[in-house]
């Protein structure tokens, strides 16, 4: 096998830039193959975005032979059910954030990916561009000293509340949406697994919060706060900062850099700008599910990664007094 070929569960709006855009520039990967509850709309992606095949049935694709690795990017809801119906067909597996509705799921589809020995990996694209890398190298090498706060916030607007990522039985709510980046890069730079001290939730409907604030701790005593928002005072929002006893970082946009992005480091009271690559971050994940496919190459949010993320997001959702999705 020297390329991926791809099918895609869903005509989801995300498919084009996460999946689409980037299969036409990654030499190892080839998008063959979609299916979607609504053939109409499977029919209308595939003439779209020239996907040469159309299947019936979500099972229907997965059955093809020549077909090698499924991207999801199902509701939340429907991650765990598709992903281990996938691998259990012999297909890798690029799975949308969340990687499922709660820890138990996650575990799940761990365990099916571990004896299969297929790769299922979650789509935190953005950990896979060379300024997550930066962000990652300058905390753990020290030059910020020793870790004393990390912040993540990641808010927009979204005032379609028919939309899917309101829906409870689907998965749905801020923290499960904006909120999943939020916390996984408090874990990346927080270098510890943290525990969640308290959060607070503005809810939409019973369960479904429309923004969620939390406060962290960690192991080695540093704090952590995530802000996350579909629809709150905070209408738009994205960065991370990070403060050590010798200086800070602050990132404006880690998660779309491609898209515009400000990179700041201050130590002892010097500060300076650093600038990195606008190829989108949809590429360099693709290259590296592939890498991982054709090569066993190691990915960045393999199924333990994805697990541990979900406990937090759990305990967040505990903390706020709701209920995990899912249960």
């Amino acid at each position: 096998m020297s390329r991926v070929r791809i099918g895609v569960l869903g005509a989801a709006r995300i498919a084009p830039a996460a999946i689409v855009e980037p299969a036409r520039v990654c030499s190892e990967a080839e998008l063959v193959g979609i299916a979607a509850r609504d053939r109409d709309r499977a029919n209308a992606f595939a003439a779209k975005h020239g996907v040469p095949h159309v299947f019936d049935s979500y099972a229907d694709l997965l059955a093809d032979p020549g077909i090698d690795a499924i991207y999801n990017p199902l509701p939340n809801g429907l991650h765990a059910e598709w992903t281990i119906a996938a691998l259990e067909a012999g297909k890798h597996v690029l799975c949308e954030k969340p990687f499922t509705s709660n820890t138990q799921e996650a575990e799940e589809v761990a365990a099916v990916a571990d004896r299969t020995g297929l790769v299922a990996m979650e789509a935190f694209h953005y950990r896979y561009h060379p300024l997550a890398d930066r962000m990652r190298a300058l905390v753990e090498d020290g030059e910020l000293g020793a870790l004393e706060h990390v912040e993540a916030a990641l808010c927009f607007p979204l005032p379609k509340f028919s939309d899917i990522r309101y829906q409870y039985h689907l998965g749905g709510g801020a923290t499960m949406d904006v909120g999943t980046y939020t916390v996984h890069l408090a874990r990346l730079l927080g270098l510890e697994e943290p525990s969640v001290a308290s959060a607070t939730a503005k809810l939409r409907a019973p369960d479904v919060d429309r923004a969620m604030t939390a406060q962290l701790t960690f192991p080695s005593g540093h704090t952590g706060r995530i802000t996350c928002s579909m629809w709150s005072s905070d209408v738009l929002k994205a960065f991370v900062r990070v403060r050590g006893s010798r200086g800070e970082l602050y990132v404006i946009n880690p998660t779309n850099p491609q898209v515009w992005h400000r990179f700041r480091v201050t130590i002892d009271g010097v500060g300076h700008t650093e600038r990195f690559s606008r190829r989108p971050t949809y590429e360099f994940q693709l290259d590296a599910f592939t890498a991982a496919v054709l090569r066993g190459s190691p990915t960045l949010t393999p199924p333990p990664d994805s697990i541990a993320n979900m406990r937090v997001l759990d305990a967040i959702y505990v903390a706020a007094g709701m209920r995990p999705r899912g249960t």
